[in-house]
């Protein structure tokens, strides 16, 4: 292969957007096709009666990540959308409700925790100094770093070690935090990327700082402007853009152990030297090959990997508008521990629930109808392994979170919605082909991070890449995005190889 050669991106999450960018800045012809009719994967948008709704990510943060995109191509992100950095990142409502608002303001945050427990303001600055480091090795020398053996994990485990990193985010919160209120204010993180805060490791408490470092921001518009900006750039450096386009096989050569192809379900033939694969990666190994691809070594066995929790997201639009709820809300209900433990453990459906409420028409009004907000309510809820009838829970979960939300934080919203639907565990399996329902993939266990996870190169069919949430580094915006920067590394390898082999042969 040299610089003209074909990848083809199957998927248009910003994983698959930001592999084709980066494929495209090395001279190879780039097709990206899409299941859906729109760009964006979980980042799509949807206009319901007016209201304007982000299917998904609603939090930027590392924005970095996105501006290297569109410099890549010498172009500036600030052409292609606005982004505002928020004042207030987060307001924690408790059960009682006493309220922690968590501000990119230090000192008011200080000031807030002593609220709570004056003697925690020295653990917090002691935690943010240790998330600090973690970062440093995390975030800064992980994050983009392919791993491709287990002697790359080998060496890295005296640092590992030194940072705790098996101990779980609540643990290493705990250790610093006192306060049973802060304790879970200050180890939320985890849910962001799909995991338990009592069982991820502590690598993922690198977000705290990570938030610190960069802030938190928002596009106007809402995110998927952001994925309307990055189209526009596709399309201007001749990026081949195909929706539609339900990919039903990966074509495997097996006698070269190389990848040729894809084939839609409609019996489209595409031609490629090279694949990249966004999405999740445990449906690709077990739907898309003509003959199954062994999973890598290093991963744990189908029977026994950890998947992350299922999402209900519900979108809604009232009559009226709520100016004292912030543009990010977390309601946390009476339990904590216990319903984590239901949701990813026992994986059963409960009454109760904690919520994240995003009210965009905060910083946006365009989000809705002139005296209106626009909302959306992410619900944490058992994956599709609890056996959960969706058909008949969605509705009545619909009905038990209006109504907990009217009594509390929304008064009144009974009365004012005026637009309203919602997704499911089984909507997410069947739009974005996730397996079990998964929100993010598998779960952000330390058993399953860097090499333990899926790798971002087959390592038999060595023309084969994986992005995502599923693979290294893992889920969330930066993550997903860095994993587009893990596979440019592998794929400059790739082709180095390809050329030296050449040459040899010539």
């Amino acid at each position: 292969m040299n610089s003209t050669g074909h990848a083809i991106v199957i998927g248009s999450g910003f994983g698959g957007i930001a592999s084709a960018l980066r494929a495209r800045a090395k001279g190879l012809h780039v097709t990206l096709v899409e299941r859906l009719d729109t760009l964006g994967g979980r980042a799509q948008a949807f206009e319901k009666d007016g209201f304007k709704h982000d299917a998904g990510p609603t939090v930027i943060t590392a924005p970095f990540l996105f501006d290297e995109l569109f410099e890549l191509f010498g172009k500036s992100s600030a052409d292609y959308y606005k982004q505002v950095e928020l004042e207030t990142w987060y307001d924690f409502v408790f059960e009682d409700e006493r309220k922690f608002s968590y501000r990119g303001d230090i000192e008011h945050t200080y000031a807030e925790i002593a609220k709570f427990e004056p003697n925690d303001v020295p653990g917090y600055k002691k935690l943010l100094a240790m998330s600090e480091a973690i970062f440093k090795i995390g975030f800064e020398q992980l994050s983009a770093k392919p791993f491709t053996s287990p002697l790359e994990m080998i060496k890295l485990l005296p640092q590992l070690i030194r940072l705790k990193s098996y101990q779980t985010v609540y643990r290493f919160v705990a250790s610093y935090i006192k306060n049973p209120y802060l304790q879970k204010v200050f180890s939320i993180h985890p849910l962001l990327v799909g995991g338990n805060p009592y069982s991820t490791t502590s690598i993922y408490a690198l977000i705290h700082y990570l938030e610190r470092k960069w802030g938190i921001h928002f596009i106007m518009g809402g995110t998927g402007k952001l994925v309307e900006g990055l189209t526009r750039l596709m399309r201007e450096v001749g990026i081949e853009i195909i929706t539609g386009f339900d990919v039903e096989e990966i074509i495997i050569n097996n006698d070269r152990q190389k990848v040729e192809g894809v084939r839609s379900t409609a019996g489209v033939v595409l031609d490629a030297d090279m694949v990249i694969f966004n999405g999740d990666p445990a449906f690709a190994y077990e739907n898309l090959f003509n003959e199954k691809l062994p999973r890598p070594l290093g991963m744990k066995p189908k029977a026994v990997t950890q998947y992350s929790m299922g999402l209900y997201v519900l979108y809604f639009g009232t009559q009226k508008q709520f100016p004292e709820v912030a543009h990010h809300t977390i309601w946390l209900g009476a339990r904590h521990k216990e319903l984590l433990k239901d949701i990813f453990e026992r994986k059963v459906a409960t009454d109760d629930f904690s919520l994240y409420l995003h009210r965009p028409t905060a910083t946006d009004p365009s989000f809705a109808p002139a005296g209106c907000d626009s909302f959306y309510v992410l619900c944490p809820v058992p994956n599709l392994q609890s056996g959960t009838d969706w058909e008949t829970e969605g509705p009545l979960l619909r009905d038990r979170i209006v109504k907990s939300l009217s009594s509390t934080i929304l008064p009144g919203l009974e009365k004012c919605i005026v637009s309203d639907f919602y997704m499911t565990p089984a909507d997410f399996e069947t739009n974005y082909k996730s397996l079990w329902g998964a929100g993010f993939s598998i779960a952000p266990l330390f058993s399953q991070s860097a090499y333990f996870r899926f790798r971002n190169q087959d390592p038999k069919v060595d023309n084969l890449f994986f992005v995502g949430a599923g693979t290294h580094p893992g889920a969330g915006l930066p993550g997903v995005v860095s994993s587009a920067k893990v596979t440019d590394v592998l794929i400059d390898d790739y082709l180095k190889k390809l050329s030296s082999e050449l040459v040899e042969t010539a």
